[in-house]
């Protein structure tokens, strides 16, 4: 049963556990390695012994692809189109634009905005296996313009395959684990060298791309999922089923109500129990509720606030937009009853692949802006730069860099 306990335990419930990457960095290390030193025939390897992979190739063809599109049934066939048009709309909300503009006379400063080369999506395909993730990752990519986007997954899962080949995506691969993202790192004769790898995975992809960052780009590494709830009041009902719904993904997740209401503490208690009876994923379910879920009991919800900014949590769910103001770290926020996580998991628009571990202290969820690159521009005219002669000069030499002054200097006929 979830605990429900006060304030003054805030700290011991919410310490995250520190991710155990030691181990899984020990084991992916010479797997990235050999794709490092062998390509291909490393990770056919690896698919062969961690995937249960039969192939001889490691991308899809496009028959394959349209045939997977084929099994979709209707009802998927639509509720992709459906989330589709939101997600899309929502990247082409992030986008960042072209600009330029004059700040001094003959001083003009801008921006250009160019999507990257190559991305690559991982999308899990064990226990759960996620068509939303291939929505997720795939479109912001497209909106963003970058016109190498390459799925992989470690199972042709239908769904997955099939939801790639809607979005007509240029590339997809059957590989998994640590070997797929050191292949997408790497390059081998078949993967492309990708500018950047973003998708959720387990602790070994999490580990490898760990290892591998600075290497390529990747967006985070993600830990075990969260939700944090604040609530005076409401209907248990709801709660229960949302703190569930976070707690089916994993044993290691967690769902943390934050509210002023001892009466509303122990209808949720009541309602989780009731739920959990008749719910398909309760094995889960019930080792993360009864192991790192909690009701905690505030004296204030501008405690439970700030408890929610110390705790920076991936999902963040607020009874009404009167205490958005106060929210400084969250990887996204759902405001109201009837925005469920679940409507962000599948179809809102805003993205699904989000910080954990306290990251959201540092970075949002992954958004159009992580497939472009924003770079700068500047030109001035000659009575520009002599106007800034002294200051550039000045910190140049300042800093002993001759060459950096002369290279003014020169253009002014001194």
């Amino acid at each position: 049963m979830i605990r429900i306990v006060d304030h003054t335990q805030i700290g011991r419930i919410l310490a995250r556990k520190a991710a155990r990457f030691t181990e899984a960095e020990q084991t992916v290390r010479p797997i990235l390695e050999a794709v490092r030193k062998d390509g291909d025939k490393s990770v056919l390897h690896y698919a062969r012994k961690f995937d249960g992979s039969e192939r001889t190739s490691l991308q899809l063809l496009r028959e394959e692809l349209d045939g997977a599109a084929r099994r979709l049934t209707p009802e998927f066939r639509a509720a992709v189109k459906a989330a589709s048009a939101n997600i899309r709309a929502y990247a082409k909300l992030q986008m960042p634009s072209a600009k330029a503009k004059t700040i001094a006379p003959g001083l003009k400063v801008g921006q250009i905005v160019r999507p990257l080369d190559t991305v690559a999506a991982y999308i899990p395909a064990g226990r759960y296996p996620l068509p939303s993730t291939v929505l997720m990752t795939v479109i912001p990519a497209l909106v963003a313009g970058v016109p190498n986007v390459c799925v992989t997954s470690p199972r042709f899962v239908p769904e997955i395959m099939g939801t790639a080949a809607l979005l007509k995506t240029p590339k997809v691969f059957q590989i998994g684990g640590a070997h797929a993202i050191a292949a997408f790192a790497y390059g081998t004769e078949t993967v492309p060298r990708a500018d950047r790898i973003v998708g959720p995975g387990n602790i070994y992809v999490a580990a490898a791309k760990k290892l591998l960052a600075g290497e390529v780009g990747i967006d985070f590494i993600a830990g075990p999922t969260e939700i944090l709830m604040i609530a005076a009041e409401g209907n248990a009902k709801w709660i229960a089923a949302d703190m569930l719904a976070q707690a089916e993904h994993d044993t290691d997740a967690s769902a943390v109500l934050l509210t002023t209401s001892k009466k509303l503490s122990l209808a949720v208690q009541t309602e989780i129990e009731k739920q959990l009876a008749t719910l398909p994923t309760a094995k889960t379910a019930r080792k993360a509720i009864d192991k790192n879920s909690a009701i905690i009991l505030m004296r204030s919800l501008e405690e439970a606030v700030e408890v929610s900014n110390r705790f920076a949590p991936e999902h963040l769910s607020i009874p009404d937009a009167s205490l958005l103001p106060g929210i400084r770290h969250a990887g996204s926020v759902f405001i109201g009853p009837y925005s469920p996580e679940a409507a962000g998991d599948y179809a809102s628009g805003p993205n699904h692949v989000l910080p954990t571990s306290g990251a959201a202290r540092v970075r949002g969820g992954l958004s159009a802006m992580d497939y472009v690159k924003i770079i700068s521009t500047q030109q001035l005219t000659a009575a520009a730069l002599r106007k800034l002669v002294p200051a550039i000069t000045t910190l140049a030499r300042a800093e002993g860099l001759e060459a950096h002054a002369r290279s003014v200097e020169v253009r002014r006929g001194k």
